[in-house]
């Protein structure tokens, strides 16, 4: 796995720590251990694969959908981020 260069440098975790062990562990199908370990992977995920089908199909309010999306895995990232401090 590639190391993180924020934490190697600063010595705190990052907004994304954690997202490659994830979808390592949703490859061996430990689902609930990678929503532990990185709360927004699943979301990511599904916002990356929606974002490639909506620039194919054209989706009538794909753009809006993405937005939200969006929203969402920033404030898993953010709230993960935290929560690693306490």
């Amino acid at each position: 796995m590639i190391a993180c260069s924020f934490k190697e440098h600063f010595g705190v975790t990052c907004f994304g720590c954690g997202f490659q062990r994830a979808i390592h562990l949703l490859f061996k199908g430990e689902i609930l251990q990678s929503i532990q370990l990185f709360p927004a992977a699943i979301p990511l995920i599904i916002l990356g694969v929606f974002t490639l089908l909506h620039l194919k199909f054209k989706f009538q309010k794909g753009a809006s959908i993405i937005v939200i999306l969006f929203s969402i895995v920033v404030a898993l990232m953010i709230l993960n981020f935290v929560l690693n401090f306490i």
